[in-house]
């Protein structure tokens, strides 16, 4: 199954210019989604991960179930404000501001082997807090996947160069 022919494209949204990659085509086609989880999981599967940790929201709906697959636990990373007991953060940069990422400090113990999750990489700003984020509570960051590349913008190199195995089951050109 070709998972990009399953990924509607929308021109102009949410500004002029960009094409934005709509994964609910991709979610509700019960055969494109299960085969996404499955390649997302198959790369991790003999490499003894104790949690997947996807970024909020999007990352969820893939990193619960890939952790479900793997035996692994799952680990949100949420917008700042948004988690109710403590917590670490990390700040990271957006085209018009920053932005901050949190955990649970008692979601992951030192040294627990975590793959990271999220539908899409593009620039790489989010994923590279969510890494950083991921170091400060002990964690060994095993891998970092992703449904969508857009490779362009960078993101992949970035998280590439932190020394992270990348998977991406998808690139689009462009923006």
């Amino acid at each position: 199954m070709n998972l990009k022919d399953t990924i509607r494209t929308i021109p102009d949204f949410p500004k002029p210019g960009i094409m934005y990659r709509d994964i609910t085509t991709l979610l509700t086609n019960r055969r494109a989604f299960a085969e996404a989880v499955i390649q997302l999981a198959a790369p991790y599967m003999t490499q003894d991960i104790d949690n997947v940790a996807g970024i909020e929201a999007r990352g969820f709906t893939f990193g619960a179930v890939v952790a479900y697959e793997l035996g692994a636990g799952f680990v949100p990373i949420r917008k700042k404000g948004k988690l109710p007991f403590d917590t670490y953060e990390q700040d990271y940069e957006l085209e018009y501001g920053t932005d901050t990422v949190e955990i649970h400090a008692d979601a992951i113990r030192k040294g627990e082997r975590v793959l990271l999750i999220d539908d899409l990489i593009a620039t790489g700003g989010t994923a590279e807090a969510a890494i950083k984020l991921l170091r400060q509570t002990g964690a060994e960051v095993v891998g970092a996947a992703f449904v969508i590349d857009l490779p362009d913008l960078g993101g992949l190199s970035k998280i590439t160069k932190m020394g992270i195995p990348v998977t991406a089951l998808v690139a689009f050109e462009g923006h």
